[in-house]
């Protein structure tokens, strides 16, 4: 069984027709990741023994059902901050080292209910920080296009999982890009929705105003499959919206207006990545689609306005770890001179470096002395981010940039400079702040490192850039209405 780049609606079919069994697709899938993944280090944990279970209870009840939901009997992989009952759940972190899963987030919960095979938990930056998954505790992932490149972050393991053929989809998280950027460096779809499309319950928080879980998948067509089997209002989750009023996705081609922000094609960008996208958005223009440049003035403070929010929303999260009342305790409290130093030597062994950073961060802009300063003012700006794609969604339909401003650089190259590692996430953290939902879709290679475009679209309007996303790799006849 060839399993290389196989769709989910290609799996959906074979099953259909009998040409393999979920057991049999779900070994090759397993070997595959056993033969590999020591070169890639996707996955935290494998769940052999309950996915072949799964398999073959899901076998013996297709063999009885003419019809089935597209997603059942499909090999997934889980980003390691989304709990799944019974499997160990770190967020990347020595902290949750020990920690089973005592229930299923929301959005595995639905995938169970589709009757999905879950085939192990991916590795990513501790606790969703970092844009490179170098920042996991346990081992850093390696590009499968080059090993020498990181895959991006912090969803990195997902992304190299599934670039690896080691699952059909993925799902990860996105607090500034943590979908986007590690879709783009690896070369597959990943999709972040409109902040409250899907539910946030069972995710280990990071920045809960930010935080939010989409899909990673090899096409459009995949990540809407898994999409619509994620989203929707959940009683766990008061952010979480009803979706019934999803803005209709049918368009003619010769209708659409896409905007170009100025903003992000400026010094500093890879020459041949804005060559790459350039020539991406030329091809939606010999089709029909016009083109308009934009502009979205206060993009350039996006990157500083989200490090405080996200950065004073982790240290109120993270408040929790501390070894007592939460998380693993790295020192035995019978051999410390106070509770004081218990607290103190728990979080100083069991944080990394970028999460410690973070909260440092965090903690001094809600301090009394400085919250006008930066945290309300951080707020105000990022009102002003959202604005401007207000502003610009009066003119265009949809938005065209880059993922990021370069391709995937080389483990280690940006470990020492921070600033530099924040700069990858430059294009898609102004889409976080406005809470906006946006794809990113593989357009090209740089010297064998894929590129990715990313579609912006207007809340709650996944269908209608996913269908643009389709667009690019479609040459049919039936082009001129979708």
């Amino acid at each position: 069984m060839n399993i290389k780049n196989i769709s989910i609606l290609k799996i959906h079919q074979g099953l259909k027709k009998r040409e393999f069994s979920v057991l049999e697709l779900t070994k090759e899938f397993l070997e595959k990741i056993k033969r590999e993944d020591k070169d890639i280090g996707a996955f935290l944990e494998i769940t052999e023994k309950e996915a072949l279970e799964e398999a073959r209870k899901i076998d013996q009840t297709i063999s009885k059902e003419k019809d089935f939901p597209v997603l059942t009997g499909v090999p997934c992989a889980i980003k390691d901050i989304i709990l799944v009952k019974g499997i160990r759940c770190t967020a990347g972190s020595k902290f949750l080292k020990n920690y089973i899963a005592p229930y299923d987030a929301t959005v595995i919960k639905k995938l169970k209910e589709q009757r999905v095979v879950i085939l192990g938990k991916t590795n990513l930056d501790e606790f969703a920080m970092g844009s490179s998954t170098e920042n996991s505790a346990f081992f850093p992932t390696r590009n499968p296009h080059n090993l020498e490149r990181v895959p991006g972050g912090s969803s990195g393991g997902s992304a190299a999982a599934l670039a690896s053929n080691f699952c059909a989809f993925a799902l990860g998280s996105d607090t500034g890009g943590s979908i986007r950027q590690p879709a783009s460096f690896c070369g597959v779809v990943g999709l972040k929705p409109t902040y409250g499309a899907v539910s946030r319950f069972g995710l280990i928080a990071f920045a809960s105003s930010l935080d939010q879980i989409g899909p990673m998948a090899r096409t459009p067509e995949d990540a809407e499959i898994v999409f619509e089997a994620i989203k929707g209002k959940d009683e766990k989750d008061s952010t979480s919206l009803y979706l019934d009023y999803l803005r209709d996705s049918k368009f003619k081609i010769q209708d659409i207006k896409i905007g170009v922000p100025k903003e992000y094609f400026i010094k500093g960008i890879d020459p041949q990545v804005e060559k790459i996208i350039k020539e991406a958005i030329k091809k939606y223009e010999e089709r029909g689609v016009k083109i308009e440049e934009i502009s979205l003035p206060h993009t350039e403070y996006a990157l500083p306005c989200y490090y405080i929010i996200a950065s004073s929303e982790a240290s109120a999260n993270l408040a929790r770890y501390d070894g007592i009342r939460y998380g693993t305790s790295f020192c035995p409290v019978s051999e410390a001179n106070s509770s004081l130093e218990v607290y103190l030597v728990n979080r100083a062994r069991g944080f990394g470096e970028e999460v410690k950073r973070r909260i440092m961060l965090g903690t001094y802009s809600l301090s009394a002395g400085y919250y006008d300063a930066y945290y309300l003012r951080a707020q105000k700006v990022r009102r002003l981010v959202k604005k401007d794609f207000e502003q610009a969604f009066r003119k265009v339909d949809f938005i065209f940039t880059p993922v990021a401003p370069t391709p995937a650089f080389k483990l280690g190259e940006k470990t020492n400079d921070p600033l530099s590692m924040y700069l990858s996430d430059i294009f898609t953290i102004p889409v976080s702040l406005a809470g906006l939902p946006a794809v990113s879709i593989p357009v090209g290679k740089t010297e064998g490192l894929p590129v990715g475009m990313q579609i912006i679209g207007k809340p709650f309007q996944e269908k209608a850039i996913l269908e643009i996303a389709k667009l690019y790799g479609d040459s049919g006849d039936n082009s001129e209405n979708c």
